[in-house]
């Protein structure tokens, strides 16, 4: 009997360490989740404020994200044990003082291609931290994500956009730029294709991909028609309607 005891004591005290341990995992992804709009909606933000100097609130608002950025980097610091991971988060602090730095200055062509570069740097470091945890998506984890990941890619297509109006383009953006209207192609056809939304949310879902290709169009005409502030406008509307379906799938997982 008591062998028998200390085998349940084993089991339970185990299955905690498994739960304790993907729900570090989670939290984990979470933030690098986090840290991957925010390399994005950061950058973007900061080529508004470039193109429209006398927006004041954007510098605010900017030093906001970068609150939310040493937020997360200290949430992943607090609850990882993994040796890659510590390493990891020393480049991510490394580039978040350095964006802290640009900031406090004004806005420049020059600033504004070093805030492209940090961009990339702080997305590829969030990237390589999450392929080193491993969590199983249910079908509705997978469309909570998807429609997350169709708002990163919103920001991303509205960074680039930003850039190539602003004169700071290249090859290299304008192929991110196709790549990341993809990825958001992508990402919408999924929400398209779920069957089990109720009747508030098909005509959500209606309007949302009306302004995403309203978003297209004005990116079509970038090279004759720089519209900064329609396109903030349109993006902001397409990230609020999104926010719905983020919403209901994570009420669903």
């Amino acid at each position: 009997m008591k062998k028998v005891t200390l085998i349940v004591l084993f089991m339970i005290f185990s299955l905690q360490s498994i739960n304790a341990s993907t729900r570090a995992d989670v939290n984990i992804l979470e933030a690098t989740e986090h840290i991957r709009y925010l390399s994005q909606e950061l950058v973007a933000k900061y080529l508004y404020f470039y193109a429209n100097p006398q927006k004041i609130y954007l510098k605010r608002d900017l030093d906001k994200d970068l609150d939310k950025l040493v937020s997360d980097i200290r949430t992943i610091a607090i609850t990882t044990n993994n040796q890659d991971t510590k390493d990891m988060l020393e480049f991510l602090t490394y580039s978040k003082n350095e964006l802290e730095k640009l900031l406090a200055k004004k806005p420049s062509k020059d600033i504004a291609l070093q805030m492209l570069d940090y961009s990339e740097t702080l997305l590829e470091g969030a990237n390589n931290i999450a392929k080193q945890y491993k969590y199983v998506y249910s079908d509705s984890d997978k469309m909570f994500l998807d429609s997350k990941n169709f708002i990163f890619y919103l920001e991303r297509v509205l960074k680039y956009y930003m850039a190539e109006g602003l004169g700071l383009s290249s090859p290299l953006i304008k192929k991110q730029m196709q790549e990341s209207i993809k990825g958001a192609d992508e990402k919408l056809a999924e929400i398209q294709n779920y069957k089990s939304y109720p009747e508030t949310l098909l005509k959500s879902r209606k309007e949302l991909i009306g302004y995403w290709n309203t978003n297209k169009a004005l990116i079509d005409k970038n090279n004759k028609l720089f519209v900064s502030n329609i396109m903030v406008l349109t993006d902001d509307k397409l990230e609020k309607i999104t926010d719905l379906f983020v919403i209901y799938h994570s009420k669903n997982q």
